[in-house]
Parts: C-alpha cells; structure tokens; sequence
C-alpha cells in the first residue's frame, strides 16, 4: 500500500477525478472514480464524490493499494544466501532480478526463489511480498534481508523507520568528483512530469539524505561508497543525478551513451543490522562474482584505463576490508 499527498496550488476549481488523472496518468479516469467510491481518496480529511470542485490549498490523500492476491509459484531459482537462521536470511541478489512478483511479471523474482527455498515467511507485506522487509532495483545488486516470521519483519522495519540499518552502496558515476566526502540532503518524490520516475521536488516528497565518499578517481569517472539515512525509490541514483554525476549505465536518471548490457553500476555492498530474536548486531559483506570482474574489465577497456582500474572496482565492490 502506497499514500500519496496532493497540495491544490492553483484555484482552478477542477474535478477531483481530473486532478489525481493529471498527476496518476497510469490509472484511468474509471479506477479513480472507483477509488474514490471506496473512500480510498480524502480531501482535507473527508470524503469527496469525483465531481467534487477542488479549491486552492486542497490537501488530497490517495491510497494505492496493491496489486490484487497474486497465484505465486515457488520456482528452483540459484539463490546467493550470505546467511540463514530461523528468522532471518540475508541474500546477495544478482544484477537483473526484480525482487517481488506484480501484474504483468510472475515469474523469475526473488520472491519466486525464495518460496522455493523456505516453506515459512513474514505475511505482513501481504502474499505477494512474502517476507520482503525492503527492495532494491531490478539492476542493482547486493545484499536484501528477508525475514522469515512477522515477528522478525516488525522488528527490522522498525530499524529501518528508525534509521539504524547499515547499508553502504558502491557506485561508478560520471565525473570527477573534487571533495573526497559529500552529503546530498534533498526530498524525493515523484516525478510530476514523469509518474514512473522520481525527482527531487518539494512538492509531495519526502525527505532523502546520501552521504557519499570518493574511493578512486579516473579519468572520466569517480568510484564512490554511499551510506543511506533514508531509502527512498531510487534514492542514489536521483540523488547523484541531481548533483551533476549520475551513476554509470542507469537507464532513466544516467546518459544515454552508457553500455546498459550489465546493469547499473550500483550495488549494495555491506548491510547490518540488530538480530530481531538475539539483539546482537550482525553485518555482512557481498562476496563478489565472476561476472562482475568480466565487467570491471569490460568498463576498463571502455574507459581506456588499465587493470589497476578493474582490481580496485573489484576490491571496492567485494573487498572485505571497505
């Protein structure tokens, strides 16, 4: 489930199915109406019918509720698991895997592999995220914590709200960064212009903070290490893109001349987090692959730089000591 939060800013005294249509372009003027029939749309608190006139400084709430129960089907997928006990396991997603069934893609994610793999998950995210405490892209790969029971779930989405999670991200973007450490504090939210995107707006956004630390520069590009204070959709892609170096091969937010054969060069290298049943701290580290040494060398021969490039891209993604 999903709220959105609409501000009227202009007195234009629209329809209030015409006002989410405009901002929601992805549903249809007939799931709107639908929604605001269930009173899953508020303005200013109450319930509106659809032709309800909005007025300046309307405040619009809107669920989106999930997709409808979907038939998940367990599926023998090679899962990469960095840890597993009765209420956790940590898994080290490759690059290209989506983590949760939706309409439209039933097969191949995580989710899939993961009831192949554990009869017993969390329901709190519902039966179609079975046990998924958080997410990353479909192109980014790295570390995910999966809880196994809601007990476990409630307690490390609660690390989570609360901001004590460990995660540290190694990323490739262009440019060369001049300072050797960096804080972007800027809200994100959707993108008015683009609804499948996210941006840094101060219109219905939340907050979103990276910090951000050079680990090797090249001669085109900068090598960095993020740690989150808050995980946001998208939040280090838009986050870098917003200050001028996105990362390197990311479709929607990086440069169109990027080879994208790979993946975005994004991957949540370190996670840790307190034990929701034995309250001791636990961190793990991404072990590395050979393919992404096959890529290291694929971005060495693209950026004309030499091995020393491809070993300490190497090192910085799955070196145990950074």
């Amino acid at each position: 489930m999903e709220k959105i939060n609409l501000i009227i800013e202009e007195d234009n005294n629209l329809r209030l199915d015409k006002v989410i249509a405009m901002q929601l372009q992805e549903l249809s003027r007939t799931q709107i109406q639908d929604m605001i029939n269930q009173g899953l749309v508020l303005v200013n608190q109450k319930k509106e019918k659809a032709s309800y006139k909005t007025k300046l400084n309307d405040e619009i709430e809107i669920t989106i509720l999930d997709n409808v129960d979907l038939d998940i089907e367990p599926e023998d997928i090679s899962l990469k698991i960095v840890y597993e006990d009765e209420d956790v396991i940590v898994v080290d997603k490759p690059t290209g895997m989506i983590v949760h069934p939706s309409a439209g893609i039933m097969h191949g994610t995580l989710v899939n592999a993961l009831l192949f793999h554990c009869k017993d998950l969390s329901g709190i995210n519902g039966v179609n995220r079975p046990g998924i405490v958080h997410r990353i892209d479909k192109e980014t790969s790295g570390l995910l914590m999966v809880a196994k029971n809601d007990n476990a779930h409630r307690l490390l989405s609660k690390q989570l709200k609360d901001h004590t999670v460990v995660r540290r991200y190694v990323a490739l973007v262009h440019g060369l960064i001049p300072h050797e450490h960096g804080k972007v504090d800027a809200p994100i939210g959707r993108n008015p212009k683009d609804r499948q995107s996210m941006a840094v707006t101060r219109t219905n956004s939340k907050e979103a903070v990276t910090n951000f630390t050079v680990l090797k520069r090249y001669n085109a590009m900068s090598l960095i290490e993020c740690r989150l204070e808050t995980g946001r959709t998208h939040q280090i892609r838009v986050h870098m893109s917003y200050i001028g170096y996105p990362v390197y091969g990311d479709p929607k937010y990086g440069y169109r001349k990027d080879d994208f054969s790979h993946g975005q060069f994004l991957h949540a290298k370190k996670l840790g987090f307190i034990h929701p049943t034995t309250q001791k701290y636990m961190e793990f580290a991404s072990g590395g692959d050979w393919k992404m040494l096959c890529i290291c060398l694929v971005l060495g021969n693209i950026l004309g730089v030499c091995c020393d490039y491809s070993g300490r891209f190497l090192a910085a993604k799955f070196g145990k000591d950074n």
